[in-house]
């Protein structure tokens, strides 16, 4: 080929030349010539016609020329695809166990200043379960985080949890949810992008299903109550009712009065894992909206005043897989005493249940941290405070805790008293589940109102000062009340072990004369 042609290409793209081809001549060969529209050059050589059928070296190429490159080069082998594809499978699978034992355990997670507090259990029941602190050492940093981007897939042994966050909630609360939501967002769902879903007695409004959306990138799904979930069933005296809404105001028990409160604790009781929407769900977390939020849409006069719902922690696994890999079915961060004048009636209805049922009763449940011996093995009305609630949806639908629900349901305790959520739910996981499977939260920090719960952290992981145990425990208590309180306080009583030792001397009257509520004695402060 003339030396001009390839000097020719250092000036211009080289899709300027174009191979032409001429006419056969009488010997059955043909021409092929590159031609540039801006010059006259152009350079030829003659094909034979072997050549223009196919290479036997090369049936994939459209022709060959001795000297010269094919147009086009053969198929990329089948199997060496496969081997390569084969290889990429296997680094995905592989890379998410191989960077978490990289990373560094002298942390036991993310918020590494303590070890996670796990209940006393005895030793054979202990070694029936997992191992809820070692899970934690291998697998957070998020190591699940769907924002990561490289995750282990969806298969049949290592599959995402079938999991969601749920609300009950109004229109008008619009306000708090997104507080709440902004929150839980930013400390965690962002990373795990698990999807919203909220209920209501009436239809959401376009504002507020907008207003939602806008604060997440999972998927937000609005259902409505069904009308026989949230209204009086037909066994409910009426007129006994209201009297019983106008004694609860009058003695002031919280919201007592309050006819959607009654139809609210109802429904969180028995109702809400019957919604036909999470039917293929396994796992929820109950999400409470904001209790103080301001409402400058139907009063933009008022003040702002302080958020009451707090989500105070980064939280670096994903908590449903936690769940689900250790096969715990509720967990809760903070266990306090609940007011007695709302459920005077609950404990004598729930051992009437026991006797009538005692083969709903799990072998292994453990009523003991529940009871105070000092008043005649009466409920101490303790509960795990509901308003924070991880759970299996499964266990909600078992036929035990379904049994104990229609039981009281058809007492009339949610209407003629004030049955709330809390203690019935803390009444069903201790009478259905061995202690292994109930887990204290305790490393995220959460506050509802008065209620408030921060854990030791390191610094930059919580945005709160690390409160004792026990600072919780009778908030919900009014101080003029004459209700016995417990020997010990509700999350001791519930963990038990070395949680439980008084300091030597210790006696809870001398503490009480010197101006103090009697549970500083522990050997264990709390706030480790």
């Amino acid at each position: 080929m003339p030396e001009r042609i390839f000097k020719s290409f250092s000036g211009r793209s080289f899709l300027s030349y174009t191979p032409i081809r001429s006419d056969s001549d009488s010997s059955g060969s043909s021409k092929w010539s590159f031609g540039s529209p801006s010059t006259d050059s152009t350079a030829s050589w003659p094909t034979p016609p072997k050549a223009l059928k196919g290479n036997s070296r090369c049936p994939s190429c459209i022709f060959s020329v001795p000297g010269f490159t094919s147009v086009r080069q053969p198929a990329f082998p089948k199997r060496i695809a496969l081997v390569l594809a084969g290889i990429a499978f296997l680094l995905v699978l592989l890379l998410p166990a191989y960077t978490s034992q990289r990373s560094a355990l002298a942390d036991v997670h993310s918020l590494g200043a303590f070890r996670p507090t796990r209940a006393y259990l005895p030793q054979d029941a202990d070694k029936k379960g997992s191992d809820p602190i070692r899970w934690l050492e291998q697998n957070s940093n998020n190591k699940y985080a769907v924002s990561k981007g490289l995750h282990a897939p969806s298969l049949g042994w290592n599959r995402r949890p079938k999991a969601a966050l749920i609300s009950l909630v109004r229109n008008s609360e619009l306000e708090g949810i997104m507080q709440s939501m902004r929150q839980l967002e930013f400390r965690w769902n962002r990373k795990y992008q698990y999807p919203w879903v909220f209920f209501n007695d009436e239809p959401f409004t376009e504002e507020f299903r907008a207003s939602t959306m806008n604060l997440t990138s999972a998927k937000c799904y609005y259902e409505v109550v069904p009308k026989e979930h949230w209204s009086l069933p037909d066994w409910i005296d009426k007129g006994r009712f209201m009297n019983s809404l106008e004694y609860l105001g009058t003695v002031g028990v919280g919201k007592g009065w309050l006819v959607s409160y009654h139809h609210m604790c109802r429904w969180n009781s028995g109702f809400f894992y019957k919604q036909p929407f999470l039917k293929d769900y396994d796992f929820y977390w109950r999400v409470e909206p904001d209790v103080s939020a301001p409402s400058p849409i139907t009063n933009p006069q008022r003040k702002l005043r302080q958020c009451q719902v707090h989500y105070f922690c980064d939280i670096d696994y994903d908590v449903f897989r936690f769940m689900r890999d250790n096969n715990l079915n509720y967990g809760f961060n903070m266990n306090i005493l609940d007011d007695a004048r709302s459920f005077p009636s609950l404990w004598t209805r729930t051992r009437n249940f026991a006797a009538t049922h005692p083969h709903l009763i799990h072998p292994e449940a453990d009523l003991g941290w529940l009871l105070d011996p000092s008043n005649g093995g009466e409920y101490n009305s303790c509960q795990f405070f509901s308003n924070f609630e991880i759970g299996s949806l499964n266990f909600w639908r078992d036929e035990a805790n379904e049994a104990y629900f229609d039981w009281l349901d058809k007492t009339g305790g949610f209407y003629y008293e004030r049955f709330g959520d809390a203690p019935v739910h803390t009444l069903s996981v201790t009478m259905f589940l061995p202690k292994r499977e109930i887990w204290f939260f305790r490393d995220i920090g959460y506050q509802h109102d008065k209620n408030r719960h921060c854990p030791p952290h390191r610094e930059g992981k919580c945005s709160c000062e690390p409160t004792r145990m026990d600072e919780n425990f009778y908030r919900l208590v009014p101080l003029e009340s004459t209700q016995k309180k417990p020997s010990d306080t509700c999350i001791r009583q519930f963990l038990g072990g070395e949680l439980l030792k008084k300091k030597e001397g210790w006696t809870m009257v001398g503490e009480k004369a010197f101006g103090g509520d009697g549970y500083h004695g522990y050997e264990v402060v709390g706030d480790e």
